[in-house]
């Protein structure tokens, strides 16, 4: 049945049509290490965003301050690769059999209209105040990223999509780098004054991430090498399509991961590592690490056949924008429910969990820890109820 273009499957049969994303093409078997990937990816992004308290909170897990690369800053951009994997495992065979495209086009507008919406209503749950809602976000940037990623990879060859992923970092990298801000004057990479903030301010102004209220993370200019980031996924995905045999497709995974680190490395020098502007060699980066990390999965889950571990990350990718955006839709109704007690004081249901059930058995930072981890397994069961069920959301 499909309920606001969100589909929900039952039974393996029709599992594996909605789940096309994560097929090899020349067998028809799931690519396991694709939905381990996912799974690892949003268990660590409900893990860093749901920390008992902000003020507690384990360097790792937190973003960097500014220049630098955290491995809480790895989660988001391994993710838009891991979309732009899918991009190509499941389009490929369409658009070798010349599928109407118009159609096709269709049900990619549809499904990042969908993701945007998802976004907007996380954003403004539950007031929706739409004077200052923010407008960008994770699931809208994963939106247009999977829109304007999808189009690219159904327009062009693999050589012009490698072109356009290379031009957008370079782009990138003389706007930010030598265009005068308006206003200011000079070029610079500072948060306020870049000029990625000026367009936020200029056409998100009073929608835009509270913390900052003049420009955004997932902002305007900078999705554009976001879009990189997904196109470095389609290539991974043009390769594990070949021929080639497992073991030397994992192999050169490796190591053109760790070439694009070493590139992402060396442009630091002149354009920093920098998750919030979404910098160029952030991008080189961050996607050298993803080859890594997937050849990794990939060895061990498709090559070597050690499965054994994989199932609570698979229940995790299975439902991966479920569970990302109900755990967030969750969180924020535990601060919702609130009382007063006895002293007057106004207690919040997430306050009251957390003060009770662990404050008083952990270190402070631990304590933060617990919970955050506490939330993983809360909607990792969660998950595996639908599992077990063969139930399956798909935007």
């Amino acid at each position: 049945m499909k309920f606001c273009l969100i589909v929900i499957s039952y039974g393996e049969n029709l599992l594996l049509l909605l789940h096309g994303d994560i097929m090899t093409d020349s067998k028809q078997e799931r690519l396991l290490s694709l939905d381990v990937f996912r799974g690892i990816t949003i268990a660590g992004m409900i893990l860093v965003n749901n920390p008992g308290s902000w003020g507690n909170i384990y360097p790792p897990l937190a973003h960097a301050k500014w220049h630098g690369c955290t491995p809480t800053d790895l989660i988001f951009p391994f993710f838009l690769f891991i979309v732009g994997v899918a991009i190509t495992l499941s389009m490929t065979k369409r658009k070798e059999r010349g599928d109407d495209q118009k159609k096709l086009l269709l049900q990619i507008f549809r499904r990042s209209l969908t993701l945007f919406l998802l976004g907007m209503i996380l954003a403004g749950f539950p007031y929706f105040n739409m004077e200052t809602i923010r407008i960008p976000g994770v699931l809208q940037r994963i939106a247009v990223v999977y829109l304007i990623s999808s189009i690219i990879f159904l327009k062009t060859s693999v050589k012009t999509q490698a072109i356009i992923g290379i031009s957008l970092l370079i782009i990138y990298w003389i706007l930010m780098t030598l265009i005068p801000v308006p206003g200011v004057g000079y070029a610079n990479l500072e948060p306020a004054t870049n000029l990625g903030a000026y367009f936020d301010n200029l056409l998100l102004g009073g929608h835009l991430w509270k913390a900052t209220k003049v420009w955004d993370p997932e902002g305007i200019l900078s999705t554009m090498p976001a879009i990189s980031s997904a196109i470095s996924g389609i290539m991974l995905g043009h390769w594990l399509g070949t021929k080639k045999d497992h073991a030397t497709k994992a192999v050169w995974i490796f190591v053109a991961g760790n070439f694009s680190l070493l590139i992402g490395i060396i442009w630091d020098i002149w354009f920093p590592l920098n998750k919030s502007l979404w910098t160029s060699s952030y991008v080189v980066y961050t996607s050298g690490l993803a080859l890594i990390f997937f050849a990794m999965c990939y060895w061990l889950v498709d090559v070597q056949g050690w499965k054994w571990w994989t199932k609570p990350f698979i229940v995790y990718g299975l439902n991966a924008i479920t569970v990302f955006f109900l755990s967030g839709i969750f969180a924020r109704t535990l601060t919702l429910i609130k009382w007063t007690d006895e002293l007057g004081k106004e207690i919040t249901l997430r306050g009251y969990l957390y003060d009770s059930f662990f404050v008083p058995y952990f270190s402070p930072i631990n304590a933060s820890l617990a919970w955050a981890v506490s939330f993983i397994l809360l909607w990792l069961g969660l998950m595996w109820i639908l599992y077990a069920k063969k139930i399956f959301i798909k935007v």
